[in-house]
This record gives C-alpha cells, structure tokens and sequence, in this order.
C-alpha cells in the first residue's frame, strides 16, 4: 500500500538502474569488497554501491559521475549485444525514514542504506529496466506477426511472401528464445533468505514496479507469437509437402508418358 504521508527524511539518494545490454559477463570480476556475488555487488568510493545484473543490467547508488564512467569502463568487452543508447530508469532513495515503504511519486523510503536492503530494491529496479527492454522487444515482433495471423484468418492461406513470413518466424523464435532465459521476474533476490524481514519491502516494490503482472503479459504475447508461428510453420511444411508429392505424381505422368510414347513408336516400326 502507498503511504501518502511520508516522514522528512534524513537524506536523499539518487539510484540509476542502467540497461547496457543483452547480458553481462561477470567472471572474473571478483573483488574483495563484494556485498555479494550473485548479483555482484560492491563498494564504490566512499558511499557509492554497485549491483551488476546477468542480463544486462548495472544499478547504481551513490556515485560520483567520475565513478560511474570508471565502473562502465571496467565493463567493456564484458557487455554482450551492447547498446548504443544506453536506456536506464531513475529512482530516488529516502533514507533515514522510520519504515520501509514506497512512497507517493515512486519514491523509496528505507531505513538505512544497507548492504541488504541495496540488494533488494536494486534487484526491482533492475527487473523493471530489463522487461521495459523485452516488452518492447515483444512488441515490436507481435506488431509484425499479428498482420499474418489476420491474411490467414481472411483468406485461409498466409502472405505470398515466404521469404518475408520466414524473416519474421525467425525473428519471433528469436525474442522468445532471448526472453524466456533472460529475466526470471517471479524469482526473489538471494538476500531475502538470509533477512526474511524485508520480504514486505520487496512485496512493496513489486507492487511498485508491477513486476508479476508485466511478466505475465509478457508471456502471454510470446505464447500467442510462439503458436502463430507454430501454425505458419506447419502450413509451410504442409505446403512443401503437397508440392512434393504434386512433383512426384508429375513424375510418374511423365514417365508413363514416355513409355507409352515408346511402345505406340516401336510398334509403329
């Protein structure tokens, strides 16, 4: 539930959820200043904190700007499929306050600035960046596949282009195959079974950031993508089919033509 009446807070924090790419690749990058490993975390300068995220996503809090270029340097070569418009969503921290909660506006208040509830709130944050990128990526192809679903129920055959219908069977395989292994939004951030305490505040930003329920329109676009191209596919195979069986019964014709053609000429002589 949002609280409309927040208390003053003891301090302001500003953190940046940074979409660099498909994924990152973190092996390797083991320090001993780790808040944890999975997702890598760790101290920056003084106050500033890190969280790097598999599938693509760096969070940041607390760092000077100097720092932040720093740590996207060190990530270089590291980045697959990165972007050249980096996308990233903002939130911004109240700490110091007497409960956990979200506040109007979208504000996060926290009580402290700790290691654990970074991991926690860092963890929405990322998701809800992440599935901003797979929803418009879904969206994108749906727009495409959706046209073919309508000529086939019009005319009960699919375009004429199969060079293009194969284009875009492929690129729906693609976006499902990308974002059914990339975010697991239903899974809760390892920090929760050691500090049980702060499931409510992770229940809260969930809420938030309607996480469940952008997950779950997710799936349901790439189910109806996954079986309009299962339909299309099997009207491709159906087609290849009753065009090969069309050339062997061609075939056939025209070898008993021949054979015909040669008994009437031979017995002509």
């Amino acid at each position: 539930m949002i609280d409309s009446q927040p208390t003053v807070p003891a301090f302001r924090a500003t953190t940046r959820a940074l979409l660099l790419g498909d994924r990152i690749d973190v092996a390797g990058l083991e320090r001993a200043d780790a808040i944890s490993t999975s997702p890598l975390a760790f101290h920056v300068g003084q106050n500033g904190k890190v969280a790097l995220y598999r599938f693509g996503v760096a969070v940041m809090v607390g760092l000077t700007p100097l720092e932040e270029e720093d740590v996207l340097a060190g990530l270089k070569g590291r980045v697959v499929g990165a972007r050249l418009r980096k996308e990233d969503e903002i939130a911004t921290l109240l700490i110091g306050e007497a409960e956990d909660r979200v506040v109007t506006g979208g504000q996060i208040a926290l009580r402290d600035l700790s290691n654990e509830r970074f991991l926690v709130f860092s963890d929405a944050l990322a998701k809800s960046v992440a599935l901003g990128r797979d929803e418009r990526e879904v969206n994108s192809v749906f727009d495409k596949v959706e046209p073919l679903a309508n000529v086939l129920g019009k005319h009960g055959r699919p375009m004429r282009d199969r060079r293009e219908m194969l284009r875009l069977i492929g690129q729906a395989l693609g976006v499902q195959h990308r974002v059914s292994g990339r975010v697991a939004v239903d899974d809760k951030p390892d920090v929760l079974w050691d500090r049980p305490d702060l499931e409510r505040l992770y229940a809260r930003l969930e809420d938030e950031y309607e996480l469940k329920e952008r997950g779950q329109t997710l799936q349901r676009k790439l189910d109806v993508i996954v079986e309009t191209v299962r339909v299309l596919t099997d009207i491709i195979d159906a087609d290849r089919s009753s065009f090969m069986e069309a050339a062997i019964v061609l075939m056939i014709l025209a070898e008993l033509g021949l054979s015909l053609f040669q008994i009437v000429f031979f017995r002509g002589h």
